[in-house]
């Protein structure tokens, strides 16, 4: 199952949307502080995150898949949201130099084909930031959330799976550890939660955030260690006939062919 764009809108219009956003949007910046003169695409629903770095990239734009839909996006000025497959995305090769993906990975029919137009797409010094539902978490476990919705992940799997698509990780972060609720009380205490969770819960946050790195050359993987078989195995080998001794090879076929009965 796959959010809809107009119910990604309304979640982060709500008050908890808003909190959602300004805990996570503090965490992408402390390792995207700036981005001088880059090219910047956000893949999935990242809208709510990019307004930050519009006037420090040289171009950026919002990526949203089509079974997704799209929203105009700024309200101002010229518009810089495409639809697209994300199997496919419309971009020339090593043409971005910063992908962030939020709501994306989680509801992607095929994850690699998508990691690895990402990979294509980006500089060889490019970085990969993604936003995705953590399966520990209680965020994965309630569709009051566009983070309900697809499957969530733990690091291990997407360690793997970014390793697969010839990815590096370079940093790990968490957020979203107080309940997935509107309440005011958990409103108000929403950056207090954060702080206790990452030092009494920590893996159980309702969000991870990785950074990756693009791999040129992809890992050699170790040769694997070469049978020693035993000595009488190797003197005779299943299955291989050994020569016949010239002995063996006079003696008539048939047995006995003297005449005797």
């Amino acid at each position: 199952m796959h959010n809809d764009v107009a119910e990604l809108r309304d979640f982060y219009a709500s008050r908890l949307g808003a909190v959602v956003r300004r805990l996570v949007a503090s965490r992408i910046q402390s390792r995207w502080r700036r981005i001088p003169g880059g090219v910047l695409m956000g893949l999935g629903y990242a809208v709510p995150y990019l307004g930050a770095y519009r006037t420090q990239a040289v171009r950026c734009g919002a990526l949203m898949p089509s079974r997704q839909g799209a929203l105009v996006w700024p309200r101002e000025g010229p518009k810089h949201t495409v639809l697209i497959d994300d199997e496919h995305l419309p971009l020339p090769d090593n043409s971005v130099d910063r992908m962030l993906v939020v709501h994306g990975l989680e509801t992607a029919e095929r994850v690699q084909p998508v990691l690895r137009e990402i990979w294509r797409t980006l500089t060889p010094e490019g970085r990969l930031l993604m936003v995705v539902p953590n399966r520990r978490g209680i965020w994965a476990r309630t569709d009051r959330t566009p983070f309900g919705y697809g499957r969530p992940y733990s690091r291990t799997q997407l360690e793997g799976m970014l390793r697969d698509a010839m990815f590096e990780p370079i940093e790990w972060a968490e957020a979203l550890y107080a309940p997935p609720f509107s309440r005011d009380m958990l409103l108000r205490s929403a950056v207090a939660w954060e702080r206790i969770g990452a030092r009494v819960m920590p893996g159980f946050a309702g969000v991870i955030i990785v950074e990756a790195a693009k791999e040129l050359v992809a890992p050699i993987p170790k040769p694997k260690k070469s049978l020693v078989l035993p000595e009488i195995i190797r003197a005779n080998p299943v299955g291989i006939p050994r020569p016949a001794t010239r002995q063996q090879r006079d003696r008539p076929v048939g047995g006995n062919i003297s005449g005797e009965a």
